[in-house]
């Protein structure tokens, strides 16, 4: 239950950063936090991960519920079985509802975060928790291999 309390959190906070942007900043507004580097931009993304598949709502949104049944599926059969991974998935699936609520309601994805530096592609709350749990989940399954590697005897 702890794991859809932190899922519920990071759809909270992300929801309230985009809706900030949304009643505050006008499309394509951009107000540098550190000049040069990192701005906030508001832009809508209506693909997937740096602009790919543009104009697929439906695939987005029908890719998106089975990702989330998914995650709650496999949250509740791992949360005893480890804890880094729960983590990772209730990050994953917090982070999924956010943009799915987005995609749902109007077909596109808020997104602000804007680094400016190196010209990466502008990203939300829930990308970023996205992120964070795939590489949670990465370090998990390198953790396994390591302790498998090392319970193993060569003859």
């Amino acid at each position: 239950m702890y794991y859809y309390v932190i899922a519920l959190l990071v759809f909270l906070v992300d929801r309230f950063t985009k809706w900030l942007v949304v009643t505050y900043m006008e499309i394509g507004q951009s107000i540098p936090l550190w000049e040069g580097v990192f701005h906030l931009t508001s832009h809508r993304n209506k693909g997937a991960a740096f602009g790919i598949l543009q104009n697929q709502r439906a695939f987005f949104i029908i890719i998106t519920l089975v990702v989330i049944v998914g995650i709650v599926w496999y949250l509740r059969k791992m949360v005893k079985e480890s804890t880094l991974v729960s983590w990772a998935l209730a990050l994953i699936l917090g982070g999924a509802a956010g943009n799915f609520y987005d995609r749902l309601l109007t077909g596109e994805v808020v997104d602000f975060f804007d680094f400016t530096l190196i010209h990466f592609p502008i990203f939300n709350v829930a990308d970023s928790v996205i992120v964070i749990g795939v590489g949670l989940f990465m370090i998990d399954a390198l953790r396994e291999l390591l302790m498998n590697e090392r319970g193993k005897t060569y003859e």
